[in-house]
């Protein structure tokens, strides 16, 4: 694996958990939106992450089967998910969304969850920085020893 695959397959994770703490901020920025334009209350949504496999296709993982190699590329996003759970029912008479019982369809983003996918993500995009500055290292070592 040369070093530049090692930077790129580390940039591809700091992109794909770069968007997911995008996605983690607007679901905490609307746990309580109770009105969106396509109507009814804010749904939570999940990035959904795939391995980025090799450009060159089969004859790629083939050849790195026979060296014993690994084929991934990388993370991709692939799609940005909605959380289809059931919405909460928080009792609220006042509220203008609220149904002739009183009852307001809030989100179902839970703060807690998020936050703890929050610390996830950060500590995923640590991790890739790291490996960045690994190889980043190693690469200046190599020079060095060529000196």
């Amino acid at each position: 694996m040369s070093i530049f695959k090692a930077f790129d397959i580390s940039a591809s994770g700091l992109t794909a958990q770069r968007l997911r703490m995008d996605v983690i901020a607007e679901n905490i920025a609307n746990v309580n939106t109770t009105r969106t334009q396509n109507g009814g209350p804010y749904r939570r949504k999940m990035v959904v992450f795939e391995e980025r496999e090799s450009q060159n296709g089969f004859p790629r993982f083939l050849q790195g089967s026979l060296n014993r190699e690994k084929s991934g590329e990388g993370v991709r996003v692939i799609r940005i998910a909605e959380d289809n759970s059931s919405l909460k029912m928080v009792y609220d008479p006042h509220h203008p969304d609220a149904n002739p019982e009183g009852y307001v369809m809030m989100p179902n983003v839970n703060i807690v969850t998020e936050m703890v996918n929050m610390i996830s993500a950060t500590r995923s995009y640590e991790a890739n920085t790291t490996a960045i500055k690994a190889s980043k290292d190693i690469a200046a070592k190599a020079l060095d020893i060529g000196r």
